[in-house]
């Protein structure tokens, strides 16, 4: 059975955010250090490697062939905001907020867009990673791509702002 896509889009004043959510938990402090640290980012996306002081390169570990990608820092407020660009086809804005919830903490991934153009591809892509997240923090097994796209295209696709 496949996830239920949970993302939302919103317009905003360059475009549109993407924006998708999970509760985790675990104190946002842990929830930081499995989103920053080379080793546990590793576990769920890839790791990385600093290539000056605001410049990471990124493995994608779990994408064909592991393709390197950089990513600019623009803004690192531990333990609450991280915001990066990723380079290379375009750039793309994401915003990763932290906010403590009870015991654990809410992750929030806003990915910023000048269209909607490719949210088919680009929200199942994120489920994806975020339940990757999530399982490689627990300990649980890792989920399948193959459960994400493309059962998840055509919600993405058709998805409006709220």
């Amino acid at each position: 059975m496949a996830p239920t896509p949970l993302g939302t889009l919103r317009t905003t004043d360059t475009g549109f955010a993407l924006e998708l959510s999970r509760t985790i938990s675990a104190p946002r402090e842990d929830v930081w250090a499995r989103l920053t640290e080379s080793s546990r980012t590793a576990l769920w996306f890839g790791p990385w490697e600093r290539i000056s002081h605001n410049t990471v390169r990124v493995t994608m570990a779990f994408e064909e062939d592991a393709p390197a990608s950089d990513m600019i820092i623009d803004a690192c407020e531990p333990p609450g905001l991280l915001a990066v660009r990723m380079t290379g086809e375009g750039q793309w804005p994401l915003e990763v907020r932290l906010t403590e919830r009870g015991p654990g903490t809410v992750l929030m991934l806003v990915h910023s867009c000048t269209s909607t153009d490719g949210l088919g591809e680009i929200g199942p892509g994120w489920e994806y990673y975020l339940d990757m997240f999530v399982a490689a923090g627990n300990g649980d097994p890792l989920p399948s791509f193959d459960d994400y796209y493309p059962s998840q295209q055509e919600y993405y696709s058709s998805l409006r702002p709220q």
